[in-house]
């Protein structure tokens, strides 16, 4: 099992964490170490009917933040301008040494 973290554009997101199968999380996350996606990437790639059967029954598997192992992935729903800053589909790596 994988973690994914739903990020959303309501203003008061949860950035809540849902348990996805390995198999559920290739399919959302199909790049070689990709850990970011877009819903609408996903609905485009896989169709809304594929789309809607992974994601209907992660809903019924949030896991409390104190209980959390890693992160695998981040999911945005509707915040598609943030593609800019992830245009690998990849967690960035920042120096903030070198941030002024």
């Amino acid at each position: 099992m994988k973690n994914v973290q739903i990020i959303d554009e309501a203003i008061n997101s949860r950035y809540a964490i849902y348990s996805v199968s390995d198999d559920e999380f290739a399919k959302l996350f199909p790049g070689e170490r990709q850990d970011i996606e877009f819903v609408e990437d996903v609905i485009d790639r896989l169709g809304e009917e594929a789309a809607a059967a992974i994601l209907e029954p992660m809903w019924d598997r949030m896991i409390p933040k104190p209980e959390i192992q890693g992160i695998h992935g981040t999911l945005f729903f509707g915040l598609t301008e943030k593609r800019k800053f992830y245009e690998n589909k990849r967690e960035p790596v920042i120096d903030w040494r070198l941030v002024d």
